[in-house]
């Protein structure tokens, strides 16, 4: 637990003094970034740059709390020991970066053809905050679903315990193991979270050094991140409830840029707002009845 806080503190300080570069970059014009004011969603000026960056940061760590929890689920269901989770989360955040890459590119092209997608976009977060909202808190069952159901179908898997190794060879034949198995799971539930990350990111900003700089930042201090609140997710309830009113405000933003535009610092404070309230609700003690 020690080391996991000191590098997820360590990655945060990244996060933070790479900030102070955006800023330094932007107000330079190093390396061809510039503040572009005549473009809708794009930053105004150094200062704004920093501040979007510092927002979509922040927005992608609060999301990262969901997609944390059902890594834990997948992480108990599989019985991957404690000793081999460094390893299978170490290739799952490789290939996150990869996802998240191309789900930025692409989402960012599409929105440059046609600008209604940001819109559209808008609405599916509403849509995905309001049913997370009312969803209950029921783990649910990893072998139940149709992507564990997909990979054992289509894998030979040796069952038992095969320690770190993704594959292993029988009867001269390849067989996966849980292990890969569970990083495959890993991988899926990144793309869906993907869905609700990216376009989140979008609401901040549509400039494309900041969308995904934010994103890989946030990315990458999960897995510490991952030890340092393994236990305490079980602990505060109220910030799966959080995220999701947070999808609900930048939807909303995103739905209704035309009708009223928002300022960056408005989303940092609700982003703030709502975190805080999520740890104070889960914090709060129920009142003593007395018999």
């Amino acid at each position: 637990m020690l080391e996991a806080g000191g590098w997820t503190f360590f990655w945060i300080a990244c996060a933070l003094l790479f900030n102070v570069g955006v800023w330094a970059a932007y107000e330079h014009h190093w390396f061809g970034l510039m503040p572009r004011p005549d473009l809708a969603h794009h930053p105004k000026d150094a200062m704004d740059a920093a501040l979007c960056f510092l927002t979509g940061y922040g927005f992608e760590k609060a999301l990262s709390l969901d997609n944390i929890f059902v890594i834990a689920v997948l992480l108990r269901f599989f019985r991957i020991p404690e000793e081999h989770r460094h390893r299978l989360l170490f290739w799952g955040i490789i290939g996150a970066l990869v996802l998240r890459g191309a789900f930025i590119y692409i989402g960012t092209a599409l929105i440059e053809q046609f600008t209604w997608i940001f819109t559209v976009m808008g609405v599916v977060l509403v849509i995905s905050g309001v049913k997370l909202f009312f969803a209950g808190e029921d783990d649910g069952d990893p072998e139940q679903s149709r992507i564990y159901r997909f990979f054992r179908g289509r894998l030979r898997v040796s069952d038992g315990d095969h320690g770190a190794r993704f594959l292993v060879r029988k009867g001269g034949k390849l067989f996966a193991t849980r292990m890969l198995v569970a990083l495959m799971m890993i991988e899926v539930s990144d793309v869906v979270f993907a869905i609700d990350s990216i376009p989140v990111i979008f609401g901040i900003t549509l400039d494309p050094f900041l969308v995904f700089s934010s994103n890989i930042f946030a990315i990458l201090g999960l897995r510490s991140l991952f030890f340092v609140l393994e236990q305490a997710l079980v602990q505060f309830k109220h910030l799966k409830r959080a995220v999701t009113v947070i999808l609900v405000f930048i939807g909303l933003k995103m739905a209704l840029h035309e009708y009223v535009p928002l300022p960056t610092w408005v989303s940092l404070t609700v982003l703030g707002v709502c975190v805080a309230t999520g740890i104070a609700l889960s914090l709060r003690r129920p009142p003593v009845r007395n018999p």
